[in-house]
């Protein structure tokens, strides 16, 4: 009772911490800037670590998302379309949101407020957004699923790809069993580490009530973060049905999913006890299936999982009617999904589209996460988006890359056990009828035409990076999403709708909430800087990019506060829809339509184990833009379809970083 009558928004002083360092994700990047682990190993190959605070100790106390007042969306919704409005149309918008936010919007929002409060164990969005991304009806391939790629291995001999998956499946069942167990320490953004993250206070707080926990941390400037999505990690798949998608847990499953060649097999990972199998047992298991001869699979299953989803589902049904129930729940049941590729990488670029698409036959799309490895031993996470927004991700996959690096369970000497792989794995054969066999080639032909016009291109900037714009005063996400503004007004002549997301996870049930880098400031900035060079002065331009930078860290603030506009918007729309009202006409305004018709969709990325990572666009003429701020450089890796010109436009990034930071350094634009 204490904690629903206390949980309140987070305080303002945090704010400017609480902003994401980002995914590579399209609607929804989460992770924090600072990643802290356990001090204290675990004592066996068990567990990761054995946390002195209980992994949920914070999730009762978390506070609560705030729904914002509408005059403040409606304010900051209009400041939002000013720069891709001329006049006539921003004025029209404006009465619209006026007439909303005093008519049928203020009746809404006293229904979503009245609504909140008699579900104040969860937030306002997370049912909608669950519903919308289980409702929608696009494959999720390029669509919904990012991918994020590993560091190699310092060690290169770790490197290969039976050693690599070997240590890659155990810790990833150590960081599950650690997890479970309550272990794992729980996800905290540490403002004042040394006195937050001590070993002193973690005692002192695990002595605190959990309904109270939160509270306690505050106190010393610690900030914990939701972990609900967490549960849904590990042996969880996404169940198409029609009309509305199906999330599918099954905690008891031991298994792992393995594909080769379209081929699925599984075997234990965990044995009857609840252990890990023994990693020389698993390695030999691994070595079996990449050893196999059987060939490619002629009509391989996975393809199904890349279709529309209602056309998936029916044709899941007559799966099961051909009597393959049994190995669906297998299959969705498996920890996780696991994927031998048998191709070696060429570059990045080649590395992106593999991990992003692949040729769709090695994956299972729907599992909640994939790991794929390939024949050199490059390693990336694909991930199914519903059930999360990735801050559970980030955080596996950190885990996986430091535990693999610093304590790997086998090596390159390591001899696989002698023990009878042939009758421990068992390859999955389905029952396929002709309209089965149709239909994953259908699956596949769309597929193929899908993925062929899908163009990605990369870019690293070396002339600077968050180093020297720190020293400047200047943000480096500000920088960074200014030089996209600039770069497509040089290519295209305009400012358009672009979209950066937010993490909300210092709320309970939080989800993700947008920034919206195109201001009436970053237009003003990018139209000096590209279409009036030498009409201003050093001292104006480095004066415009100040400001970009300030109101680019408001948004950012107030995003990370749920305090931004799409979300709020999206709920009260969503709420008129499920009581059948009619909407009210700002959804129907064009410039509404155009400002969710995000052109520049973007997410960035900064983790000790993440090498690359990246997404599609989320419209047929959009770019999809991740891109990490380093100290001294600023990478970029775009995806984009035929409507635009990737290549040109990371040439149109880096000039413009060029001017910003020769401009930054008092120079004069040549």
């Amino acid at each position: 009772m204490l904690a629903s009558t206390m949980a309140s928004p987070l305080p303002r002083q945090c704010v400017a911490s609480l902003r994401k360092s980002g995914i590579y994700l399209r609607a929804a990047a989460l992770g924090i800037n600072t990643r802290h682990y356990s001090s204290k190993n675990g004592s066996s190959t068990e567990y990761l670590n054995q946390s002195v605070v209980p992994s949920m100790h914070y999730q009762k106390s978390l506070p609560r998302l705030p729904i914002p007042k509408l005059e403040d969306t409606v304010g900051r919704y209009l400041a939002a379309q000013r720069p891709l409005l001329d006049d006539d149309q921003f004025r029209t918008t404006e009465k619209i949101a006026q007439d909303f936010q005093n008519g049928l919007g203020k009746q809404l929002q006293e229904e979503l407020v009245a609504q909140d409060k008699n579900n104040k164990h969860t937030s306002y969005i997370s049912g909608p957004w669950f519903d919308m991304y289980l409702s929608a009806r696009d494959s999720v391939v390029l669509n919904f699923n990012p991918f994020m790629s590993f560091k190699p291995d310092p060690k290169t001999e770790y490197n290969e790809q039976l050693v690599r998956a070997t240590n890659v499946v155990c810790s990833a069942v150590r960081f599950m069993k650690t997890l479970r167990a309550g272990l794992l320490e729980p996800e905290v953004f540490h403002l004042n580490p040394a006195k937050s993250d001590t070993d002193g206070f973690k005692r002192f707080i695990r002595w605190v009530p959990s309904s109270l926990s939160w509270y306690g941390a505050y106190m010393v400037n610690a900030y914990p973060l939701d972990m609900s999505q967490y549960f849904r990690l590990f042996n969880s798949t996404r169940i198409p049905k029609r009309g509305r998608d199906e999330l599918f847990t099954d905690d008891k499953a031991r298994h792992l999913l393995v594909m080769r060649k379209g081929n699925m097999y599984v075997f234990d990972i965990v044995d009857r006890d609840g252990n890990l199998v023994k990693p020389a047992e698993i390695q030999s298991h691994l070595k079996y299936i990449l050893c196999d001869p059987t060939p490619a699979a002629a009509f391989p299953l996975g393809i199904l999982t890349s279709e529309n989803r209602d056309v998936w589902a029916g044709l899941r049904d007559k799966l099961i009617a051909a009597g393959n129930a049994e190995d669906l729940r297998i299959v969705d049941g498996a920890l996780f999904c696991l994927s031998l590729d048998d191709e070696n990488m060429k570059d990045h670029i080649h590395t992106s589209h593999n991990m992003l698409h692949g040729d769709g036959s090695n994956r299972w799309f729907d599992k909640s996460f994939t790991v794929i490895l390939t024949k050199d031993g490059q390693a990336a996470i694909n991930f199914e988006h519903s059930w999360g927004d990735g801050v559970a991700v980030l955080r596996v996959q950190n885990e996986i890359f430091k535990d693999t690096t610093e304590r790997p369970l086998v090596n390159p000497g390591s001899a696989a056990a002698a023990v009878d792989s042939a009758s421990a794995v068992r390859r999955l054969q389905f029952n396929l009828d002709s309209e089965l066999e149709n239909g994953i080639k259908t699956a596949k032909k769309n597929f193929d035409s899908s993925v062929s016009t899908l163009a990605i291109d990369a870019m690293e900037f070396k002339k600077g990076g968050k180093a020297q714009l720190k020293k400047s005063n200047i943000s480096p996400d500000a920088v960074a999403q200014l030089a996209f503004q600039m770069a497509f007004l040089r290519q295209y002549g305009q400012t358009v709708a672009t979209y950066e997301s937010c993490s909300t996870a210092a709320f309970r049930h939080g989800r993700t909430e947008t920034i919206r880098p195109a201001t009436i400031h970053t237009k003003r900035c990018s139209h000096a800087f590209v279409l009036q060079p030498g009409q201003h002065s050093v001292e104006q331009l480095q004066a415009m990019l100040r400001e970009c930078s300030k109101y680019h860290g408001q948004l950012t603030k107030e995003a990370a506060m749920g305090q931004g506009f799409d979300r709020h918007l999206f709920a009260l729309r969503y709420l008129a829809n499920s009581r059948n009202d009619a909407l009210h006409s700002l959804y129907s305004d064009p410039a509404y339509a155009a400002i969710n018709h995000n052109i520049l969709s973007t997410s960035t990325l900064t983790s000790p184990a993440v090498n690359l990572g990246g997404f599609a666009p989320v419209v047929p003429d959009g770019f999809g833009v991740g891109y990490g701020v380093h100290d001294d450089w600023i990478g970029c890796n775009v995806s984009s379809y035929p409507a635009r010109n990737v290549h040109e436009f990371l040439q149109c990034v880096h000039k413009s970083l060029e001017d910003i930071f020769t401009v930054l350094e008092g120079k004069t634009l040549c």
